[in-house]
């Protein structure tokens, strides 16, 4: 986004200028009476003759000066206001895409306000703590980060353009333990993940399992949007194919009860200060594949008709690409479907807009009239003071991840009924201060916001750095 801003913002600027000058120059010409020289006698020049005669006529002449006045009036007395708050929100703007990104002040229980540099830590602590041919694997997002500050490979970035690499990361992040370490013993060294609640691995393993059906059809069988892997929409709690994962597994190590990732597999090496990144090394790493991977002549790059690297695996992996389904199969619109591609898409679609199973196969059925139901008598809404809603305590739990989760997809159908079983779920704040309303601004999302509302949530609340859900 702030490279977006750098590169398109002095384009809309000169472009505003250019319409405020334009409009300015119009409005300040109607204090001259100018008559432009008549223009020579043809059909085209007597249309323009008749269009001008009846611009400068007296009566239009009167109007564009009411025009031009009511112009300068509202600059007058609406500009100051509308100059500062769009000053203001640049500012804003400005110091929130300029702060460092890995950086933040949190605020500790005690109400202590502290700054949480753990993801740089835990990047340092990689270049100074690793071999320097050591292979990172962590979700894309943090790619970057890896490799600039870290300088240490990393398996997957932002600019990784093939989808079945980015799902088959996904698909070991989310698989069981013992079937994982299968997996990531033949590509990385390290598997770094981000803890600590909020946006954190554990929020996101969702999207994860679900890019991995995309390509791996057996991950969530019968359902695109493998609602199985995730948090349950009544008690919070993780279901339990979410458990069985290895990124569960490395996420709560030591931190839940009962749950310990098997040392023989994964060995944490790192955890930060407050527990926002957490590295674990891979043991039995498979060295033949490692000299595999490192040996130039098996790189596989320039793929036709395209610029990035298709790849190759090394062949201890030839058992799992073969089960890998192209995902232009899926949305190339170039490129022909069977009908099994287009059923996958079309309940994947139907799914994400918060159709059961049975809504969307019975919707071409004919509607029978729905049975008059009983008057419902309404229940009031707790509407939480400020008091009560600062004296919540900033923790991350379950509970305020499933609310990210909801939020950010958008599930306001599962999102409802759990606020009505606990009204006081809509006070939930995470660590670094924020909490539903932030989050349902950051995702702009107005049928969320309006229930957060109706339950009583507020909006003039401020999180760790001070912002309050509408500056986000």
């Amino acid at each position: 986004m702030a490279r977006l801003i750098i590169i398109a913002g002095p384009v809309a600027s000169a472009l505003s200028g250019m319409a405020i000058g334009m409009a300015t120059d119009w409005a300040l010409s109607q204090l001259w009476w100018r008559s432009p020289p008549s223009p020579p006698y043809t059909d085209h020049g007597k249309v323009r003759r008749y269009a001008t005669a009846l611009y400068d006529c007296a009566p239009m002449r009167i109007v564009r000066l009411v025009a031009a006045a009511v112009m300068f009036m509202v600059a007058v007395q609406k500009g100051p206001k509308y100059w500062k708050e769009f000053n203001d929100h640049a500012q804003l703007v400005a110091r929130s895409t300029s702060n460092p990104q890995i950086m933040f002040k949190g605020t500790l229980r005690d109400g202590r306000e502290v700054m949480v540099d753990d993801y740089r830590d835990a990047y340092f602590w990689l270049r100074d703590n690793t071999p320097e041919d050591s292979r990172v694997m962590a979700w894309w997002d943090y790619g970057y980060q890896i490799t600039g500050i870290g300088n240490r490979t990393t398996i997957a970035d932002g600019n990784t353009w093939n989808h079945e690499h980015i799902a088959t990361l996904g698909h070991a992040l989310t698989s069981p333990v013992k079937d994982a370490h299968r997996i990531i013993r033949h590509l990385a060294d390290y598997v770094l993940v981000w803890a600590g609640g909020g946006g954190d691995d554990l929020a996101k393993s969702p999207h994860l399992a679900r890019i991995s059906n995309s390509v791996y059809e057996g991950k969530c069988p019968g359902d695109p949007t493998c609602r199985h892997f995730g948090f349950d929409s009544r008690s919070g709690a993780a279901t339990p194919s979410m458990q069985a994962s290895l990124l569960f597994n490395l996420h709560q190590h030591n931190q839940r009860q009962g749950v310990s990732v098997d040392s023989n597999r994964f060995q944490e090496v790192y955890m930060s200060k407050y527990g926002k990144v957490r590295i674990f090394k891979v043991m039995s790493v498979s060295e033949k594949s490692k000299k595999w991977v490192a040996n130039p002549a098996n790189r596989n790059c320039d793929a036709p008709g395209s610029w990035y690297c298709t790849g190759n695996y090394p062949p201890a992996l030839d058992w799992l690409i073969s089960q890998r389904k192209n995902f232009a199969q899926l949305e190339d619109f170039n490129v022909k479907k069977d009908k099994k591609s287009e059923e996958y898409t079309k309940q994947y679609l139907s799914r994400m807009a918060g159709e059961s199973p049975t809504e969307s196969a019975e919707s071409s059925a004919p509607k029978q009239p729905a049975p008059k139901k009983e008057k419902e008598v309404k229940k009031d809404k707790p509407a939480f003071t400020k008091k009560a809603a600062e004296r919540v305590e900033w923790t991350n739990t379950e509970d305020s991840t499933q609310m990210w989760q909801l939020i950010n997809d958008g599930n306001i159908k599962e999102l409802q009924p759990w606020l009505d079983e606990k009204p006081e779920r809509a006070l939930l704040r995470s660590e670094d201060g924020r909490g539903p309303m932030w989050w349902a601004h950051e995702k702009k999302d107005k049928d969320i916001i309006a229930l957060l509302k109706k339950v009583g949530v507020r909006s003039d609340l401020k999180d760790a750095k001070g912002k309050t859900p509408k500056d986000v």
